[in-house]
């Protein structure tokens, strides 16, 4: 066993036992490199087999942010780059769990049937407000093609 996965083990060990999931369980896989035991028994290779796995993340995230303002599914691919990432590098293998923890609370909420009523509710209300000033901008001025406009 070398320096590197000697110090991955203690810091694993160290955030596995402290870490929980939403509902007060323990995670269910240990933090570290996913990397084969042939890659990871050589630390050149495994620090190239890293450096390889940075870039293919990093082109995906940021395809990903190219795609937030472009059509395309924008943060799907950054989360897809995140987990890129997440077999390799702790850090991204807490953000991800950080990010399943928010969103699984979100959702639950989401589904709590009073929020789901006043969210319905205030949807409704929107929508007609925009639907009177729409109407009431087709009355006073009629529909008339913006090319079509006399000045």
């Amino acid at each position: 066993m070398n320096a590197e996965s000697d110090e991955e083990g203690r810091a694993t060990a160290s955030v596995a036992s402290g870490s929980s999931a939403a509902d007060g369980r323990t995670a269910d896989r240990a933090l570290g490199s996913r990397a084969p035991a042939y890659i990871r028994s050589s630390r050149v290779l495994h620090l190239s087999w890293q450096a390889g796995i940075f870039v293919v993340g990093l082109a995906v995230v940021a395809a990903g942010i190219v795609m937030l303002p472009l059509p395309g599914p924008g943060w799907l691919v950054i989360f897809g780059g995140m987990a890129i990432w997440a077999t390799e590098f702790v850090w991204a293998q807490l953000v991800l769990r950080w990010t399943k923890r928010k969103v699984t609370a979100a959702t639950q909420r989401a589904l709590d049937p009073k929020v789901r009523r006043r969210n319905v509710i205030l949807t409704t209300v929107g929508l007609v407000i925009i639907a009177v000033l729409v109407g009431t901008y087709v009355w006073n001025f009629g529909i008339v093609m913006p090319w079509k406009i006399d000045r």
